[in-house]
C-alpha cells in the first residue's frame, strides 16, 4: 500500500502522540510489523516488541550485531569467484519472556477477556510501555503494567519492569521469568531474496549456571563457531511473602515467583538482561563478562538506568530533533525514523549497521551500501561517535576486501555488496560482484565524517587508508580509453540495470573518491608512506578523475543512467499489472536488464550526492526523464527522488515522496515491515527534510541552504551539528531563519547568498519559485497524493 491511507494518513493505527507511537494490537494479523516497529536496541542488543508473555508473537527476535551462523550459498554452476558460504543473523536466547499465571489461568491477549490493552514506544525517553487490563475465565482481573529499555548507555544491559496488580479481589499468581534459547521462528516467504535464510536449530548449550536470583546460559553456533551468553538477574517486590526459585540448564533458565496478591496491592518484578558475545572468548570467560555486567546494573537499579536512558536522549534530540508544523503524523514518522536510526548505531562499537538494524531477521542481517549512503549521513550530523565507529568497522574488514580485490584481479580493496564479517555474501554477482559502487560510497561517508567533525586522528589513520584502497580499486578497474577514463562492466545503485558501462553514478563517485585520496595522501604524508603512496600514483589518480567519462545524450538532452541507457527499449507500463511489483518477483532479470525500467533512485542519487557536477537545467530534465521510468521497487528510492523534486520545485510531488520514506514501516508500504524495518529508508525521512525542504548541501566542506516548504505545512525546523557548533535552522513558507545554538560563527550560504550565521538569528525571504518542467510517473506507479495535516 501507498503512504496516505488509513495506516498512515489518518493516525488510527499509531494515536496522535508527536514523541510516541501507540497501538491496542487488536488485529493480530500486523503482529509482526508491529513487533519491529516497537523493537529497542543500541547497535549492540536488538529486542523486537513482542509481549512480554512471549504469544502471541511473529518472530521472538533477539539479536546480537555481528552474532550469525554461516550456511552453504549454493549456486546452480559455480563460477571462479563466486562466495562458496552465506552469513545469517541468529535470533539469540531470549531475555524479555515474563509469563504470568493468574489462579490457574495464563495471562495471554487470546484468552479470558481483555478490557484494556495498549502499549507505547516513547520516543523521547526510549522505552516501550504497556498496560493491560485482563479478566481471567474465572472472573478475577488484573492490571499489568510493564516498561522495558535497551540501554543507551551500558552496551551489554536491556532492564524490564514488571508489575502484576488484582484490581477486586486476592488472587494467587505465579510470575515466571525466563531465558529461552531456539525458539522456533517464522521463515520468510518462498522466492523472496529479502527474506532470511531458515536456519533451524543452530545453538549448542555449553554451561548453564544459576545463583540467588541470577542464572546465565552460554551457547555456541554449529557452524560459525561463535559463542553467546545471556544473563539474567532480579529484584522482587511483594507485599507479602513470595516463594522464589531459580533454575538453569540446556536451554532454559527460568525464574519463579508465586504470591498471593490482596486486591489492589502487585508485585513488581525489575528484571535486568545482558548479553556478550565473541568468537575467541571461552563459555566460561562470556559467563564471567555478563555476570559483572548484571551486578553493576543490578547496583545501580532501574530507576538509575532509566534516568541516563532519558539523559542520553534528551542530550540527542537537542542536537538532532526535526519538527514539522502543520501535520502530526509526519512529524511523529520523522522523529521515529530518527529514534530507530539512533538504534541501529548507538553502541555498534565496531560493528556493521544492518540494513533492517537490530530489528528483524530480513536480508539475513546484512549490511549493505546504503548504511554509508543513508544512515551514515544522519549519524554524521546528529551522533557523530556512531558514524565513526560504523566506519571503523568497515576499516575492520580491509584485510577481506583487499584478498577479495586480488580474487577479482584487481588492486585495492574490493569491499562485499552484502556482509555480517566482512566477507561477501552474495552469491548474485551481477548485484554483488559488480556492484562496485560501495567502495566509492565507503570513501563518500569517510569524507563527510572528517569534513563534518575534524578528525584528524580517524582521517589520517583509518580514513586514509580507506581512501586510498578504494582509490586504488577504480585505477584498477577503470581503463582510458584514449584521453577518457571508463569504468566498465559494474553495476550501480539500480540494480535493474546490471553489468553496465560507464554508470554514472559510480564514475562521479569514484571520481569523488580518487579525489579526496589525493588530498588525504598529500595532507597525510606519512600515512601516505605507510600505504606506500607515492607522488605519481596520486597524480594518476587525479588524471583519473579529471578524465572521467560522463555519459549525455545530446539528442535527448539527458545524462543516460549509464553509457547507451537511454537507446534500450521502454518498459511496457501500461501493460504490467499493479500486482506484478516488485519486478524483480514477477519477470526475468534478461527482461529487465535490457529495457529502460528503474528500481531504484540511480542517476537521480548521483544529483543529489554530487549535485555540483549538474547545472539546474540538467538537473530539471533528467529528472523529469527518469521520474517517467522509476518503478521505485526499492524502500531505497523515494528520499532521493524527494530531495531532487524540491530543488526542481516540485514541492508537491516532494512531500508526497517524503511520506512515502516516512510511512515505509509505519504502513508498511511494502509488506515485509515484519522481517525489520527498513533503517536507511527512515534515514530517508530526516535527509529529505534537511537536505529536500532545508536545501542542505555540503559540497566542498562548505554549507549550503536553499529552503522551501511544501503545501500545507507551516514549519520545519531541524538541527546540525558541525565541527563543536550547533546550528538551528527554521523555515516557514516565505522566510528562513538561521541561527547558533552552540560554537563559533558558521559560513554557509542561504540560496546562492552568502551568510554568516551567529547566535543571533538571521532570518531571509525565500525567493519566488518558477514553474517546474512536467513530470510523470511509470502508469500505477505515481505515490499517493499526501495532504499534510489531513487526518
Amino acid at each position: 500500500m501507498n503512504p496516505g491511507g488509513e495506516a498512515a494518513g489518518d493516525g488510527r493505527w499509531w494515536g496522535d502522540d508527536p514523541w510516541a507511537i501507540r497501538t491496542d494490537e487488536r488485529e493480530l494479523d500486523r503482529l509482526g510489523a508491529t513487533e519491529a516497529i516497537l523493537a529497542l536496541g543500541n547497535g549492540h542488543i536488538g529486542l523486537r516488541g513482542t509481549l512480554d508473555e512471549g504469544e502471541p508473537r511473529h518472530d521472538p527476535g533477539t539479536y546480537l550485531n555481528g552474532f550469525y551462523e554461516e550456511r552453504p550459498l549454493p549456486h546452480a554452476e559455480l563460477a571462479y569467484g563466486y562466495p562458496e558460504s552465506g552469513q545469517t543473523v541468529v535470533n539469540v536466547t531470549d531475555g524479555k519472556l515474563i509469563r504470568a499465571i493468574v489462579g490457574d489461568a495464563p495471562l495471554d491477549l487470546r484468552y479470558g477477556t481483555v478490557l484494556e490493552h495498549e502499549r507505547l514506544l516513547d520516543l523521547r525517553h526510549g522505552c516501550l510501555q504497556r498496560r493491560t487490563v485482563w479478566r481471567t475465565p474465572g472472573a478475577a482481573t488484573v492490571e499489568l503494567r510493564s516498561q522495558r529499555f535497551v540501554s543507551l548507555t551500558r552496551r551489554t544491559i536491556a532492564a524490564i519492569s514488571y508489575e502484576l496488580t488484582p484490581l477486586d479481589r486476592p488472587v494467587y499468581v505465579a510470575v515466571q521469568s525466563d531465558l529461552l534459547a531456539n525458539e522456533p521462528v517464522v521463515s520468510g516467504p518462498n522466492g523472496d531474496p529479502r527474506a532470511a535464510a531458515a536456519l533451524g536449530t543452530v545453538l549448542r548449550g555449553e554451561l548453564a549456571v544459576h545463583h540467588d536470583d541470577r542464572a546465565v546460559l552460554v551457547h555456541r553456533t554449529a557452524a560459525s563457531g561463535l559463542r553467546v551468553a545471556a544473563g539474567m538477574d532480579h529484584d522482587l517486590f511483594v507485599p507479602d511473602a513470595a516463594d522464589c526459585t531459580i533454575e538453569a540448564g540446556g536451554d532454559l533458565a527460568r525464574y519463579t515467583v508465586a504470591a498471593r496478591l490482596p486486591a489492589g496491592r502487585g508485585l513488581r518484578l525489575v528484571k535486568f538482561l545482558a548479553y556478550g558475545w565473541s568468537s575467541q572468548r571461552s563459555a566460561p570467560a562470556l559467563r564471567d563478562q555478563v555476570e559483572g555486567a548484571l551486578a553493576t546494573a543490578a547496583l545501580a537499579g532501574w530507576e538509575a538506568l532509566a534516568a541516563e536512558q532519558r539523559e542520553f536522549l534528551e542530550r540527542f534530540w537537542e542536537g538532532a530533533d526535526v519538527e514539522v508544523g502543520g501535520d502530526v503524523h509526519l512529524q511523529q514518522a520523522v522523529r521515529f525514523g530518527l529514534f530507530h536510526v539512533l538504534q541501529a548505531g548507538a553502541r555498534n562499537e565496531q560493528r556493521p549497521i544492518p540494513a533492517k538494524g537490530l530489528t528483524g531477521p530480513g536480508y539475513d542481517g546484512h549490511a549493505f551500501w546504503d548504511t554509508e549512503t543513508y544512515v551514515l549521513p544522519v549519524l554524521t550530523y546528529t551522533a557523530p561517535e556512531a558514524a565513526r565507529d560504523a566506519l571503523r568497522w568497515r576499516h575492520g574488514t580491509i584485510d577481506q576486501a583487499r584478498r577479495r580485490a586480488t580474487e577479482l584481479g584487481q588492486r585495492g580493496a574490493a569491499f562485499p555488496w552484502r556482509t555480517i564479517d566482512g566477507r561477501e555474501c552474495s552469491g548474485y554477482w551481477p548485484a554483488g560482484t559488480a556492484s562496485f559502487h560501495v567502495g566509492a560510497d565507503i570513501a563518500d561517508a569517510v569524507s563527510r565524517y572528517v569534513a563534518v567533525t575534524g578528525d584528524d586522528d580517524f582521517a589520517a589513520g583509518c580514513g586514509t587508508e580507506l581512501l586510498t584502497e578504494t582509490a586504488r580499486l577504480w585505477a584498477s578497474l577503470g581503463h582510458f580509453d584514449g584521453e577518457t577514463f571508463r569504468i566498465d562492466g559494474v553495476t550501480g545503485p539500480d540494480e535493474y540495470t546490471a553489468v553496465v558501462d560507464d554508470n554514472l553514478y559510480t564514475n562521479l563517485m569514484a571520481r569523488r573518491n580518487l579525489l579526496e585520496a589525493a588530498a588525504a595522501c598529500r595532507r597525510f604524508p606519512e600515512a601516505a608512506r605507510r600505504l606506500g603512496v607515492e607522488e605519481t600514483e596520486i597524480d594518476q589518480w587525479c588524471v583519473a578523475a579529471t578524465s572521467m567519462a560522463i555519459p549525455y545524450d545530446e539528442q535527448l538532452g539527458v545524462h543516460p543512467q549509464s553509457d547507451g541507457f537511454t537507446q534500450h527499449a521502454e518498459w511496457d507500463f501500461e501493460g504490467t499489472p499493479a500486482e506484478h511489483y516488485p519486478l524483480l518477483l514477477h519477470a526475468p532479470y534478461f527482461e529487465i536488464y535490457r529495457k529502460q525500467v528503474v528500481k531504484q533512485a540511480d542517476l537521480v542519487l548521483a544529483m543529489y550526492l554530487c549535485g555540483d557536477a549538474f547545472d539546474a537545467a540538467a538537473k530539471a530534465r533528467n529528472f523529469a526523464y527518469y521520474e517517467a521510468r522509476t518503478v521505485r521497487d526499492s524502500s531505497l528510492s523515494a528520499a532521493p527522488q524527494a530531495i531532487i523534486a524540491a530543488e526542481v520545485g516540485h514541492l508537491q510531488l516532494a512531500l508526497d515522496y517524503w511520506a512515502e520514506t516516512a510511512f515505509t514501516d509505519l504502513a508498511d508500504i511494502h509488506d515485509n515491515t515484519a522481517d525489520g524495518l527498513h533503517i536507511a529508508a527512515l534515514a530517508g525521512a530526516w535527509s529529505v527534510a534537511v537536505a529536500g525542504f532545508g536545501g542542505m548541501r555540503d559540497h566542498g566542506g562548505r554549507l549550503t541552504f536553499s529552503p522551501r516548504l511544501p503545501p500545507g505545512l507551516s514549519r520545519l525546523r531541524f538541527h546540525l551539528n558541525r565541527r563543536g557548533r550547533r546550528l538551528q535552522v527554521t523555515v516557514d513558507p516565505v522566510r528562513a531563519s538561521y541561527r547558533l545554538l552552540a560554537g563559533d560563527a558558521l559560513d554557509c550560504a542561504h540560496h546562492g547568498r552568502p551568510i554568516t550565521v551567529t547566535r543571533s538569528p538571521t532570518v531571509l525571504d525565500i525567493p519566488g519559485l518558477e514553474e517546474p518542467r512536467p513530470v510523470r510517473q511509470p502508469a500505477g506507479r505515481a505515490p499517493r497524493r499526501y495532504v499534510a495535516g489531513d487526518r
